[in-house]
């Protein structure tokens, strides 16, 4: 194949797709082949689909169409987590033409004979079972931060879920690897990592291939801390049972690592957690807010919360509405419960109505606006430290804090990639912060 040929990618879903599409990306262009932007014309486009939400699955058919404008001959290829659950409803849509399972996506070029298109999409994919290996990834080029891989796959069997069915069992980068990526990455003058997996408190599990934990998710962070060049760690979706007391305290005194956490709650009703099957309860959560302010007053904690999952009552929702609202917590990640086949709950009865699940998701997104602003209301004043952004949207910058403040400013382009102490002066009609650099700023 000639290959000078242009390649563009279009990523759905969590960071941890992300990370992957970058690492994809790069075996390509390392086989010669141009990367360009996926509103550009290209001779393949790569969709790296999510199917957590029905969401997810309907925007894949509209990114088809927004490829085939650009160039109506290109090759359409389908990675991630929808093309391992539904290959052949992948396949079927008109222009696809080759769809690749869990542990094909990482070998792409390897099943491009030629780009002719098919008149059906050709499907490689495996059984979930033999997705039992793991392939390191991260991404970076396109960003201030990279996305570093240290998991893959859960043996978690929450009964609304569908990623063990489309990742596989609980897996981990080797600790050596992790920490030669995460050299790479500083040297690369990437100022922040944010480290991601599907259930990355689980990481050791699986290292070299076996199921007992080589290592722990606090020994790869006290490893990464000591790293040279890493400004910033940040630990991104960690479940409340794998957040121990010992990684909340060492993340306070860290040299790196930053005061945000994201932990997912999904109910504030320990009748709705023991449906879900989670392996907490509420008071598990309680607990570990509570020690996260009590070291950190001035950390960021976000929460991923489901509404309508069968059996949520009216009553039961305002438990989980007036828990989380009386919460020391930053903001929300709301989902809205969609059923997805092969899951226990979608065989659930005490179905929740479409309505009134779109009642209580925008209910929950109010509380979000509202827990965002007062927590950066309560940051007003306070000096800290801002990574900026390198898009001009609609002439200013943004930046992050290191507990995830946003922040603007007017675009200015030498401050992108660049940290730079600040302190925070007013909430914007946006939402966002507006800010004075101090005169001893550190830039860096």
């Amino acid at each position: 194949m000639n290959s000078e040929k242009k390649v563009a990618f279009y990523t759905l879903g969590c960071k941890l797709n992300f990370s992957e599409t970058s690492t994809i990306a790069r075996n390509f262009t390392n086989q010669g082949f141009e990367r360009v932007d996926f509103e550009s014309t290209s001779d393949i486009y790569v969709i790296n689909t999510c199917s957590v939400t029905d969401n997810a699955d309907k925007r894949f058919k509209s990114i088809v169409k927004n490829a085939l404008k650009q160039n109506k001959n290109a090759f359409l290829i389908a990675i991630g987590c929808y093309a391992q659950l539904k290959p052949e409803e992948l396949a079927a849509v008109d222009g696809v033409d080759l769809v690749l399972g869990a542990t094909e996506k990482f070998n792409v070029t390897s099943y491009i004979n030629d780009l002719t298109k098919n008149e059906v999409g050709k499907v490689h994919s495996c059984e979930i079972s033999d997705a039992d290996f793991y392939v390191g990834s991260y991404a970076i080029g396109d960003r201030t931060r990279a996305f570093l891989k240290v998991q893959d796959g859960c043996d978690y069997k929450c009964t609304y879920c569908t990623i063990p069915l489309a990742r596989g069992i609980s897996r981990s980068d080797t600790l050596e690897n992790v920490l030669k990526n995460a050299r790479e990455i500083a040297s690369k003058d990437i100022k922040e990592i944010v480290l991601t997996g599907v259930n990355i408190g689980d990481y050791g599990k699986g290292e070299f291939g076996n199921k007992k934990h080589e290592h722990t998710f606090f020994e790869l962070v006290k490893k990464l801390d000591k790293i040279d060049g890493i400004h910033r760690l940040r630990i991104s979706s960690i479940e409340p049972n794998l957040l121990t007391d010992e990684t909340i305290t060492f993340v306070a005194n860290s040299n790196s690592f930053v005061p945000h956490f994201h932990i997912p709650l999904q109910s504030g009703s320990d009748e709705l957690l023991k449906k879900m099957k989670r392996r907490y309860l509420r008071k598990t959560y309680t607990d570990r807010v509570s020690q996260i302010k009590s070291e950190m007053p001035n950390a960021c904690i976000g929460v991923d919360v489901i509404v309508g999952f069968p059996g949520e009552t009216d009553e039961l929702f305002l438990e989980t509405y007036n828990y989380l609202n009386e919460l020391d917590i930053s903001y929300l990640h709301v989902f809205t419960y969609s059923e997805r086949p092969n899951t226990e709950a979608a065989e659930m009865e005490n179905v929740v109505p479409h309505n009134i699940r779109a009642k209580r998701s925008k209910m929950l997104r109010g509380l979000s606006a509202k827990k965002r602003r007062a927590f950066y209301e309560s940051q007003l004043g306070k000096i800290l430290t801002v990574l900026f952004e390198n898009e001009n949207k609609e002439g200013y910058i943004h930046g992050f804090t290191e507990n995830y403040v946003k922040v603007k400013s007017p675009w200015n382009p030498e401050l992108t990639n660049t940290l730079q102490t600040i302190i925070l002066k007013e909430i914007d009609e946006d939402g966002l912060v507006r800010f004075e650099f101090l005169k001893e700023s550190v830039i860096y």
